[in-house]
């Protein structure tokens, strides 16, 4: 019995929704971490070349006469991150639906410290680079790395109370709608409108899957890499495809909760009619009930749930870390990073990171504290919520994806960009831990 013990034990422990999202982002997060360490040893090492070339080595799909042809580094940013907008777009679904966002009391304050999160870093980055060539950049300091983020706050464990991790939760999916928002409006230079009429079409088929009741994903995926691909075509960037695809996933069950409560305890109450087949537990008819509470749990729970659970895993363990080696690496000269950090565009980054992020999400958030428009996260306190703004300056991921739709074809900005990024990300991530751990006090 004691060699089954640790098994038996994991199988009683039940993690909500929101748990395993909060390990998944956990997760996200330490391998990002390493990923990144990882590009920056490559890039400046003597591999530099081979890691350069390796990411702009073309990789082209043929079908007879057509021909789609981009490098490695190009499939991952338009291609490998559509599945982790898709993830995006299935956490606003559901944030929406049934979590934080869902109560617009509960969500006023996030809300609001989001937009204020999002606003001021645009406007000082700008008023940096106001007039200038790289004026275009405003839109890298707005976001927040969710995975970093929250592993960073899920590290300092009980010294901070739940309510303030699903505040910064909130406040990173209305973060991320943000930026979503902002890369199709304002980083879409030219748009066709044929590729984009016919991804149009793709949306609604799945709207109409999902409105007839169709609960298999094979259609939805189908239709989703069409729709995925008449975006890339239309000059929209195609990651804007998968948030959009995420809308059209059902996310009511077909079967309703009494109704599962009732087949299911029919079904247990039959199992345990029969005697336990000493070979291997179960006789055929056991095991057909099982596959019978299988599916019932399938019909209880919702496509989108199922994909948000499943994908997980493979987006934080493959995509991410992709993006991160592929993005990521910088050939750091020490003799003259200080004149990089002091360029226009790297500033903006590090001003809108950090005291943008700290004046928005902090000094719209005491500010509707104050005029009683939202209130404090249960057993929080101000201080804390300072200390959550600045882990709101992690930009990372979204802001060095943005970075390169900004300043495309201009590898000096994207280079002063990503040193930007990666100052100010670092700084706010550690200030932000630290001032939590040792400053802030829970009330």
């Amino acid at each position: 019995m004691k060699l089954y013990a640790p098994w038996e034990k994991a199988f009683k422990k039940v993690s909500t929704p929101f748990e395993h999202f909060l390990h998944a982002q956990t997760t996200t997060g330490m391998v990002l971490m390493f990923m990144t360490i990882l590009a920056l040893i490559l890039a400046n090492s003597p591999l530099t070349e081979t890691y350069a070339h390796f990411f702009h080595i073309k990789v082209d799909f043929n079908v007879g006469e057509w021909k789609l042809s981009h490098t490695l580094h190009h499939w991952i940013n338009d291609g490998l991150m559509a599945i982790f907008f898709f993830i995006i777009g299935l956490e606003i679904k559901r944030e929406i639906l049934v979590g934080e966002l869902s109560n617009i009391k509960v969500a006023m304050l996030p809300i609001l410290a989001a937009i204020g999160g999002m606003l001021i870093p645009a406007l000082i980055y700008y008023s940096i680079n106001s007039g200038m060539e790289s004026a275009g950049g405003w839109g890298i300091p707005m976001a927040t790395d969710i995975a970093f983020a929250i592993s960073a706050l899920v590290l300092l464990g009980k010294r901070v109370p739940p309510a303030l991790v699903t505040f910064l939760v909130a406040l990173a999916i209305v973060d991320d709608l943000g930026a979503v928002i902002v890369i199709a409006l304002f980083y879409t230079e030219q748009i066709h409108m044929l590729p984009l009429a016919l991804a149009g079409g793709a949306f609604l088929i799945m709207l109409a899957f999902n409105r007839f009741g169709i609960h298999m994903i094979l259609p939805y995926f189908i239709v989703g890499v069409f729709m995925w691909f008449f975006m890339l075509e239309s000059g929209v960037h195609a990651t804007i495809a998968g948030v959009i695809a995420a809308l059209a996933i059902p996310s009511k069950p077909k079967m309703s909760a009494v109704g599962f409560r009732k087949g299911a305890k029919t079904l247990l109450d039959e199992y345990d009619t029969y005697p336990i087949d000493p070979k291997d537990g179960m006789n055929e008819r056991q095991k057909a009930i099982l596959l019978k509470l299988e599916s019932n749990i399938n019909a209880i729970g919702t496509p989108a749930a199922r994909l948000e659970r499943d994908l997980y895993l493979p987006v934080a363990l493959i995509v991410i870390p992709l993006f991160a080696l592929a993005n990521a690496g910088i050939a750091i000269d020490f003799s003259s990073i200080s004149t990089t950090i002091m360029t226009p565009v790297s500033m903006g980054i590090i001003g809108g990171l950090i005291l943008g992020k700290v004046l928005g999400i902090f000094g719209v958030a005491w500010l509707a504290i104050k005029l009683k428009i939202a209130t404090l996260p249960q057993g929080s306190t101000i201080s804390q919520i300072f200390g959550v703004a600045f882990l709101g300056g992690i930009g990372f991921t979204m802001s060095i994806f943005v970075a390169d739709l900004a300043f495309m074809g201009n590898e000096e900005f994207i280079f002063q960009a990503k040193v930007g990024i990666l100052a100010a990300s670092l700084f706010a991530g550690l200030f932000g831990y630290f001032w939590l751990r040792f400053v802030a006090k829970s009330s």
